[in-house]
């Protein structure tokens, strides 16, 4: 249950909240029009603000039919520790339970130190049986 003091919305954030929360946990930003079509293309969106401010979000990216991608799972380190990130990760799985259809993959990349937390949403680490590693790429 979220606290009265937050707003939680389904929209998306502007792209000067999205960059200015991602620097609070020292991740990178692309420039501000990568970052509008990076948003803009995005399949669900969830973010909690307090008095105006943006202070956690996540979304889930993806074909909207086979794949699914849950990123940007961010709280602002002020807040942290404090049940806002299992809202949005509860926001995302109920989007997801409504989304998905039998078949359908869901992926994520956790930040080192935070598979427990999607363990507890039935996230598992790919060990390698039977598809092999995850892998990515950064450009």
């Amino acid at each position: 249950m979220l606290a009265s003091q937050y707003t939680l919305s389904f929209d998306s954030p502007s792209p000067n909240e999205y960059s200015d929360l991602r620097s609070k946990i020292n991740w990178d930003s692309s420039d501000l029009e990568t970052v509008e079509t990076s948003l803009n293309n995005s399949l669900f969106h969830v973010s909690i603000k307090l008095h105006g401010v943006l202070i956690a979000m996540g979304r889930v990216i993806g074909d909207g039919a086979m794949f699914f991608y849950i990123q940007d799972v961010i709280v602002d380190p002020d807040y942290q520790n404090q049940g806002l990130g299992d809202n949005i990760m509860e926001n995302i799985e109920n989007y997801l339970a409504r989304a998905t259809t039998k078949g359908a993959t869901i992926g994520l990349l956790a930040a080192k130190g935070k598979e427990k937390f999607y363990a507890r949403f039935g996230y598992m680490e790919r060990t390698g049986e039977p598809f092999g590693k995850g892998m990515c790429k950064f450009v």
